[in-house]
């Protein structure tokens, strides 16, 4: 779905309780800050005062900092309470850093398509996430340029293309199998409670492994792979520091920690990468026997525009992991959400099987068949639309100076789309807060998620940076809810009787209590 969660973003961003705790700074600390923060007001403002949307007043320094961290909401939660007040754009100062939120539809319109091409760009990356993005040598987190160009289209073209997307059509179909094997195997040994989306991320996880590196893996390497992307992730959460870059002395442990997990990443990722190219050099071996086309096979002789070397080891390593990460949170925490509403609302289930079994029997549904079914399509949309798997669209950043909604933009300010707000505009959609996959069914209300016909939902983002991914996600989505929903019935387990839909923030918006369900074989 979104292929990255390896650059700064807001999507990720929440004040948690350690990270908080950093506020708490020692004396030698304070005294430091103390000092910068007289220095900094010594100085006279030599720059062309800017007109930033409205927002609330934040101290010196600091900014907004200390409100969201007394708050003790997470950020997502925090902007949603200041939306009613500044209305659909507003800014925050959070440190070094100017946070502008857009929240409604039109101007998400306005700056992703109207001026798109100057709305395209990427804010500046911490040090530290650098290091993970080869020096923002990936997709998402490139620079508006030739880089990014070159890396988008290969990755559209060579990978992610709706023909070479139907070549996986097996590796799809027998991680399929696999999660219902595995569903079944908890099932019995709980009288019948699964955990959903531990189940449904390693099937998804499973899927882009073979598509990355075009080769079956044992369960123990592909667990090791996983828990090395996520040390990843957990790595390139927000610091304080990344918004008070004077604090940077006192982060020493956690920038050296960053680098330990680098290396780790590079030991972990680099002899797939090493075993495939000498398998490609050597097509008649036993181990080019087992294998199918891959996204690394794509990358080897990649040629990027103005740049004469192919990609490092370093780069490939940060690309792989980027195919990776990108798409298995992102898909499973969809999933997650959908079948909770499926448990909600049994109705809505019963309408789904019904529509399966009248479209394919008894045989096993297949992707092919996903397309055929409008009421499957119309739940996905719905569930797209009420619970994007990030409320904030990856961090925009304007080329150059700009005006929107009249306000200025500089252009060292990340611009935030609130993904979750958008899907939720009273003026676009009746009943937002009802989930109501009818909407679409009848036809009674539609929205374009590519946002070529206007900007009503923007769970991939829109515009030149929308999700290369988009395709794959739908079809992931799409296909699992229908093979879990053909096999099983869901219900909730006995010790709950009424589904827990609070959101909280982990790489993705998650349930924060994991969706446990009671699933009981179709007859």
């Amino acid at each position: 779905m979104n292929f990255s969660t390896i650059s700064m973003d807001f999507s990720s961003f929440s004040f948690s309780t350690s990270l908080c705790s950093y506020f708490n700074l020692s004396t030698t600390a304070l005294v430091f800050f103390v000092s910068v923060f007289l220095v900094l007001l010594s100085r006279k403002a030599k720059s062309k005062r800017v007109k930033l949307p409205p927002g609330p007043p934040g101290w010196p320094v600091v900014g907004n900092l200390f409100q969201l961290a007394r708050s003790g909401k997470q950020f997502f939660q925090y902007v949603r309470d200041l939306q009613p007040k500044y209305g659909p754009i507003f800014s925050l100062k959070l440190g070094t850093r100017t946070v502008i939120i857009v929240t409604s539809p039109e101007l998400a319109h306005e700056a992703l398509i109207e001026k798109g091409q100057v709305f395209a760009n990427r804010p500046a990356e911490h040090a530290t996430r650098a290091i993970f993005s080869s020096n923002k040598f990936t997709v998402n987190s490139a620079v508006y340029g030739p880089t990014w160009r070159s890396l988008r289209r290969n990755m559209v073209q060579g990978m992610l293309s709706s023909t070479r997307v139907k070549d996986f059509r097996d590796v799809r179909n027998s991680a399929m199998n696999r999660l219902i094997t595995r569903l079944q195997a908890e099932a019995e040994s709980t009288d019948g409670v699964v955990s959903v989306l531990k189940n449904v991320r390693f099937a998804v996880f499973c899927i882009l492994l073979d598509m990355c590196f075009g080769v079956g893996m044992s369960e123990d390497t592909i667990v090791k792979i996983d828990e090395t992307l996520k040390d990843v992730l957990v790595t390139l959460l927000p610091r304080l520091d990344d918004f008070l870059p004077m604090l940077s002395p006192f982060f020493s442990k956690q920038r050296k920690r960053a680098l330990e997990v680098r290396e780790e990443q590079m030991q972990t990722i680099l002899p797939l990468i090493e075993k495939r190219r000498s398998a490609l050099l050597n097509p008649g071996s036993d181990e080019t026997a087992s294998m199918t086309f891959a996204y690394l096979d794509t990358l080897f002789d990649l040629k990027i525009e103005g740049r004469k070397s192919v990609p490092s080891e370093a780069e490939l390593v940060s690309l792989c992991s980027e195919f990776l990460n990108g798409g298995t949170d992102t898909t499973a925490t969809a999933i997650e959400w959908g079948m909770a509403r499926l448990i909600q609302k049994p109705e809505i289930q019963s309408k789904l099987y019904s529509e399966i079994k009248s479209t394919v029997g008894d045989r096993t549904v297949d992707e092919v068949d996903v397309e055929k079914m409008p009421y499957l399509n119309a739940f996905t949309k719905e569930l797209l639309r009420k619970h994007p798997p990030t409320y904030f669209v990856l961090s925009h950043a304007v080329t150059q100076p700009a005006k929107l909604a009249g306000y200025d933009i500089p252009a060292n300010a990340s611009v935030e789309f609130f993904s979750a707000a958008i899907g939720e505009d009273p003026k676009t959609w009746s009943n937002p807060k009802e989930f109501d996959p009818d909407r679409f069914f009848t036809g009674s209300e539609d929205a374009d998620i590519t946002g070529v016909t206007g900007v009503k939902m923007v769970p991939f983002g829109v515009g030149r940076r929308i999700c290369p991914g988009l395709g794959i996600g739908t079809t992931h989505i799409k296909l699992m809810i229908a093979r879990m929903v053909q096999e099983f019935e869901w219900s909730a387990p006995p010790s709950q009787d009424v589904i827990d839909f609070t959101e909280t923030l982990q790489f993705t918006v998650v349930m924060k209590t994991p969706l446990q369900a009671m699933m009981k074989p179709r007859t």
